[in-house]
């Protein structure tokens, strides 16, 4: 089971494109400015199974982005997901954390989830470096990585957008 806040269904602003944002519950960051403090919370929210999640993310059609608080904090249960969206969907999928890439890259935990997704979106969020014009992130400390790119090359590869 999956701790779920909020699903979003064809959503532009959680990546390119519509997109279903899946908002899970949880976070030990607690940014000062968090756009979705409701979220911090580990019992907010609606349990969910992979398997109710893989039918909203199929009738969509559209790629998939993980939010919250924090995807990381429920990391085992959310990489059996996006393994099953990868293997029976074939969908592009973006994860935003508060983790830098630094140190999810060799935690044994953190690692598998990191190798199923495409994007991650790192770092958390800093109020006073906060910056409305930029696309699919709050402040401008935030990376938007590729992650197939960075494990390949070994060095951090992001996207401009």
């Amino acid at each position: 089971m999956l701790r779920v806040i909020d699903i979003s269904e064809g959503t532009s602003v959680d990546g390119p494109g519509l997109r279903t944002s899946i908002y899970f519950s949880g976070c030990t960051h607690k940014c000062p400015g968090c756009h979705n403090p409701q979220s911090w919370d580990f019992e907010a929210g609606r349990e969910a199974t992979i398997e109710e999640l893989l039918k909203i993310i199929d009738y969509n059609d559209f790629n998939v982005t993980f939010s919250g608080g924090d995807p990381f904090f429920q990391v085992e249960e959310v990489t059996q997901l996006a393994r099953r969206i990868k293997s029976e969907l074939g969908k592009n999928i973006w994860c935003y954390t508060g983790y830098f890439w630094e140190n999810i890259v060799d935690n044994p935990r953190f690692r598998p989830l990191l190798e199923t997704i495409d994007v991650l979106v790192d770092s958390p969020f800093i109020l006073s470096q906060r910056d409305i014009s930029l696309r699919f992130r709050g402040s401008s400390n935030q990376r938007i990585i590729d992650v197939k790119k960075t494990l390949k090359f070994g060095t951090i590869q992001t996207i401009d957008y």
